[in-house]
């Protein structure tokens, strides 16, 4: 018997580096049990510090095209879970997805927003990077319960 995979939508604001992260991560870890896509309220660019840091685990999300999510809406897309990952700061912005079964929030610093150098920034890119890897693979091992 083959069981269906949940659909998982992982959400913020541009699409630019949590949501892809997460998307990413929760492929990696849990691609078995899920299906999963990104997307954001106003699609960016691709944030170049995060294709950086991913392709240092050996994801490779060069070319990438963000999404909306209110082309996915419109499309008629559902989710078994969405996963918003939006700072506490812009948690008032981020998107909320109708029809959704269950909805999660992490919410996580912008890499878009960090200053310093840019050795700095990608230090703490790197940083922000582990804390979504870290609430992904819990969301996997909770999910394999």
């Amino acid at each position: 018997m083959v069981t269906e995979k949940e659909k998982v939508l992982v959400i913020c604001v541009h699409n630019s580096a949590r949501s892809q992260m997460g998307e990413e991560y929760i492929r990696k870890y849990g691609g078995d049990i899920f299906d999963v896509e990104s997307a954001g309220l106003e699609p960016g660019t691709l944030n170049p510090l995060v294709v950086e840091v991913l392709k240092e685990e050996g994801i490779d999300i060069t070319g990438k095209k963000p999404q909306s999510a209110f082309d996915l809406y419109k499309a008629g897309n559902t989710y078994d879970y969405v996963i918003t990952v939006c700072s506490k700061e812009a948690q008032e912005r981020c998107p909320i997805y109708p029809g959704t079964k269950k909805r999660l929030h992490w919410p996580f610093s912008d890499p878009s927003s960090l200053e310093g150098t840019r050795e700095e920034q990608l230090e703490r890119t790197r940083e922000i990077r582990e804390e979504i890897k870290a609430a992904v693979i819990q969301f996997i091992k909770d999910s394999r319960k």
